[in-house]
């Protein structure tokens, strides 16, 4: 069995804003550093094979303090991407209500069949996300392995784990530097925590 530590990255200053998605520099913000700092923190004491992150700075960032202190190397994941979402990218969430209203509301209602203009088909996300987990799965049958990721892509995994619609990802949230935990094993998954910040 495998157990996965899933984080969500810290603030940046386009968080609850609009859709950084893979816009180059998107770092994190005064207070997403204080919040890695804390995630430190609150993980000293938990055992943690090894770390992955999206190739995203601010998911790289995220996890920094918690990997120099374990003296572990962060190794990038792209199958943990954030999502590539197209002519989408760098828009306001405003914006994207405003001028791209209906595709808008496709996207947040039926994310299953939903792709960004330019960008990738949702469903391919999590395909990606849950072959990398797997992938994982079989390097470290011990685990635990922490991946720093993205809200979107975390949701996709435990949906899937939970045999949930990817339409329904709206009803729960992942906040930044949260902690999900997700125990895979031969031929079975179980989500153990959604959105843990204590």
């Amino acid at each position: 069995m495998t157990t996965f530590l899933l984080v969500r990255h810290a603030a940046h200053d386009w968080l609850g804003r609009g859709l950084a998605g893979r816009m180059p520099g998107v770092s994190l913000n005064a207070r997403g550093w204080i919040q890695a700092e804390a995630l430190a923190r609150r993980l000293q004491g938990r055992d943690i094979a090894a770390i992955y992150s999206s190739p995203q700075p601010r998911a790289k960032e995220t996890v920094a303090a918690l990997a120099g202190r374990r003296r572990l190397p962060i190794r990038e994941l792209p199958g943990f991407d954030e999502v590539d979402f197209g002519q989408w990218t760098g828009r306001s969430f405003d914006d994207m209500q405003a001028g791209d209203a209906e595709r808008w509301r496709h996207w947040c209602e039926r994310r299953s069949q939903a792709q960004p203009p330019g960008g990738e088909p949702f469903e391919h996300v999590c395909r990606r996300a849950t072959q990398a987990l797997h992938d994982l799965a079989a390097r470290y049958p011990d685990g635990p392995v922490l991946i720093a990721s993205h809200a979107d892509v975390i949701k996709a995994v435990l949906a899937t784990a939970l045999q949930m619609s990817l339409d329904h990802l709206e009803c729960f949230d992942i906040e930044p530097t949260s902690v999900s935990i997700l125990q895979v094993g031969a031929g079975w998954q179980k989500v153990k925590l959604v959105n843990g910040l204590a």
